[in-house]
């Protein structure tokens, strides 16, 4: 499994099991299990698990997770979103073009950013097109089958 995967299971497992009010707390857990993670990565970890923050009176804030409906809830919008805008792609080495319906690129960068799609390092979306810029190690075939695991329908 990908350091990544690991580090997102620990995350949420520290988080469910232990009162969190800080990433600084967090970042000292993740190191007690072995793992080195910068405060930018650990920020960009809280948000792709949509880690908020419950008010504890007077005692400050803690992590919390979304629940399981909430999730679920979720990713059928962002879904409905690549459906709605969604053309075709193309593939060139590690980068990818999405075609999408004119006005919808947004949406669906923004929804492929929120599916939790570990292949992906980041989207940048015009007006019709999204750009798709894959993680190193990751390959258009890789990328195309967890996009088809989470999206079955969709054509390429």
């Amino acid at each position: 499994m990908k350091e990544r995967t690991l580090r997102l299971k620990a995350i949420k497992r520290i988080i469910r099991g232990t009162r969190i009010n800080s990433q600084e707390n967090l970042l000292h857990h993740l190191q007690r299990e072995g793992f080195s993670v910068t405060q930018a990565t650990l920020s960009r970890d809280l948000k792709l698990l949509k880690v908020g923050k419950i008010s504890e009176g007077l005692d400050g804030y803690y992590y919390t997770l979304p629940s399981e409906e909430e999730r679920r809830e979720s990713e059928r919008s962002y879904l409905q979103d690549v459906h709605r805008g969604y053309v075709g792609i193309d593939f060139s080495a590690n980068i990818g073009v999405i075609r999408t319906l004119a006005g919808h690129a947004n949406s669906v960068a923004i929804a492929l950013d929120n599916l939790g799609l570990e292949e992906i390092l980041g989207t940048i979306a015009g007006d019709d097109t999204v750009l798709i810029i894959l993680r190193e190690g990751f390959t258009k075939v890789d990328f195309l089958q967890e996009l088809r695991r989470k999206i079955p329908d969709l054509e390429e």
